[in-house]
């Protein structure tokens, strides 16, 4: 159990039959009243997120996320295989459990799988990877000063925004988190 007085971003908390992770929280002491804890909390398994107060002495139950480090093998239609590379015990996720986590994750590289109470609800990608351009415009030399950028499709098939001179063929590192263009490799 976990008192609001001790909440941090970043923790992990069950409430009404769901898990949610404390985003944002702030101790407010009004001059009027007693004080309390307000925070935005999202839900780990739908992905919405909620605004609540609470008391500094309420408690909640500390919510325990296991992180596995697995290889993404292939997809196959809906189904998603992931290997354990200590027991090369394999998984299967369906579509709905991953999202779009993976549109920048290659065959054979390493994820982190997300569960709670042996139930998985998310796939972590790995936070850079290393992706070949497939199809963009030509690039033209001296297209680096506008800070313009073209549509650029990696061999995953996402859709990368990059700079004028990046050209087709190119290896480039693209951050999973927010699907940025970081550098040519």
């Amino acid at each position: 159990m976990i008192s609001a007085g001790d909440f941090r971003n970043g923790i992990t908390i069950e409430m009404d039959n769901n898990i949610f992770q404390i985003i944002e929280f702030q101790h407010v002491k009004p001059g009027k009243g007693a004080a309390f804890v307000r925070t935005k909390l999202k839900n780990i398994k739908s992905g919405g997120v909620v605004e609540k107060t609470f008391r500094p002495t309420e408690k909640c139950p500390q919510a325990r996320i296991d992180r596995k480090d697995m290889q993404y093998l292939y997809s196959d239609g809906d189904l998603f295989y992931f290997m354990d590379v200590e027991n090369y015990d394999q998984i299967a996720l369906n579509a709905d459990s991953i999202g779009d986590a993976l549109k920048f994750v290659k065959e054979n590289e390493m994820c982190k799988v997300c569960s709670h109470n042996g139930n998985v609800f998310a796939v972590e990608p790995p936070l850079f990877v290393e992706l070949e351009i497939t199809e963009t415009e030509p690039g033209f030399k001296g297209d680096t000063a506008t800070g313009a950028t073209k549509p650029a499709v990696v061999e995953t098939g996402a859709t990368v925004y990059v700079p004028l001179f990046v050209d087709q063929g190119d290896h480039i590192k693209i951050d999973t988190r927010t699907g940025e263009y970081l550098s040519r490799v």
